[in-house]
């Protein structure tokens, strides 16, 4: 009887015990555990992209999700395909003046001003443009952006360096064997002496024609501003008039330098790499989605760029005219309709997944999308691949093959065939 007692107060304690507990468990999982993430989150809002053109013809677009800020600035005629007879040099150099002494401002207190807020900074350019930017976080990246447009003071020392650093980039460059084969195709397709045939890297320019050229090439009309991770569009742009000079008024356009494609040869013997580089090409089309599908249906060995298209490849120097062979059947070979449907799918995910890759590569894909159709969103960037038909990679490669093939060759190349003999094989 004791024993029996004693469990039964006992499960009476524990019972009341219990009770107490779960009378005490009143308060929620958030009151009890503040901080604690919830089981239940709202779904991520997807990005929005907004685009708003000033009177000057500066073209800003903006989107709303990335987590981080980058904000580029993109001048497409400060390519080297835009410099004039006497300004050779001047593209590359330019670049190396990204961030220097300019409106008042040092470069010190410039690139400080940047690092001070976390601020990456990047500067590129090539044949066809030039960008300058940086990442920031999302909530400092409005306070800097100005610093982009500093108008350039062409300070002796500013551009001593920038000289120096553009021809340390230059003679690199002159090693690298792909590089080499990028600036004989375009020389072989466009003339060597055209703005467009000549090499972007290429050193000694002077500091007038450095300056001249910047001046002329380096304006808002044509430019676009890509800003990721921008809650408020509108606000952005009102900050981009008032502190971005002349972007509230129109600005007369340069006229950029044109070349026109022609077709040919250029050769660059160097026996003593023991290989041979090859290219062939042929003026493409310019829609990037149809480019990109077209590309894609020429196999893995394919390149293209807006107006000129092709497939490369390399070899030990006796073998070089079994690749040639190989080169001229890939771009011989018609496409079909299931080839086609593969590549574009395959183009569509390569122009969306640069979406995904961080926040500079979205601001590249919205500069990119903004000078093809003027316009940007995931779904048009999407629907504009899905739109290219058979028929019309038909037409384009049809009309890549009129054209005249361009043949580049570098290396060891005493075995690979001229111009002559392949350009029968399009005829």
């Amino acid at each position: 009887m004791a024993t029996r007692a004693l469990v039964s107060q006992a499960a009476r304690v524990a019972t009341s015990r219990a009770g107490a507990s779960r009378g005490f468990s009143v308060l929620t999982a958030t009151e009890e555990f503040p901080g604690l993430p919830a089981t239940s989150p709202a779904p991520k809002k997807g990005s929005s992209s907004s685009v708003t053109t000033l009177p000057s013809g500066l073209t800003i677009v903006t989107e709303n999700a990335s987590l981080t800020t980058t904000v580029a600035l993109t001048y497409p005629n400060a390519g080297s395909s835009n410099e004039g007879p006497a300004e050779a040099g001047a593209a590359i150099a330019n670049r190396y003046l990204s961030f220097k002494s300019g409106s008042g401002l040092s470069s010190a207190l410039i690139l400080r001003s940047l690092e001070d807020v976390g601020a990456s900074v990047f500067s590129s350019a090539g044949r066809r443009g030039a960008t300058v930017g940086f990442t920031a976080l999302r909530e400092n990246a409005a306070f800097v952006a100005p610093l982009l447009v500093t108008e350039c003071s062409f300070e002796k020392w500013d551009v001593k360096e920038a000289q120096g650093l553009a021809g340390v980039e230059a003679a690199d460059a002159t090693s690298n064997a792909q590089v080499a084969l990028t600036d004989q195709i375009y020389g072989a397709a466009y003339g060597a002496q055209s703005s467009m045939g000549r090499s972007y890297y290429t050193s000694g320019a002077k500091g007038p024609s450095i300056q001249s050229f910047r001046e002329r090439a380096y304006t808002l009309n044509g430019a676009v501003l890509a800003a990721t991770g921008v809650a408020d569009h509108e606000a952005f742009v009102r900050m981009i008039e008032e502190e971005y000079p002349g972007a509230g008024a129109a600005v007369e356009a340069a006229a950029p330098v044109t070349s026109s494609y022609m077709g040919g040869e250029a050769r660059l013997s160097a026996p003593s790499t023991g290989y041979a580089h090859v290219a062939l090409a042929f003026e493409g089309p310019t829609s990037a989605p149809v480019m990109n599908v077209l590309k894609n249906c020429l196999g893995a060995s394919a390149f293209a760029a807006p107006g000129i298209m092709g497939v490369y490849g390399g070899s030990a120097p006796g073998d070089a005219s079994a690749t040639v062979d190989a080169l001229s059947k890939a771009l011989s070979a018609a496409p079909s309709a299931d080839v086609v449907e593969k590549a574009k799918a395959t183009a569509k995910a390569e122009a969306l997944s640069a979406l995904g890759n961080g926040s500079k590569s979205l601001a590249d894909a919205m500069t990119a999308s903004i000078l093809d159709s003027c316009g940007f969103s995931a779904a048009a960037l999407a629907e504009s691949y899905d739109a290219v038909s058979a028929d019309d990679v038909s037409k384009a490669y049809a009309a890549m093959l009129k054209s005249k093939v361009s043949l580049a060759a570098v290396g060891d190349i005493s075995d690979v065939p001229y111009h002559a003999t392949i350009a029968t094989r399009f005829s």
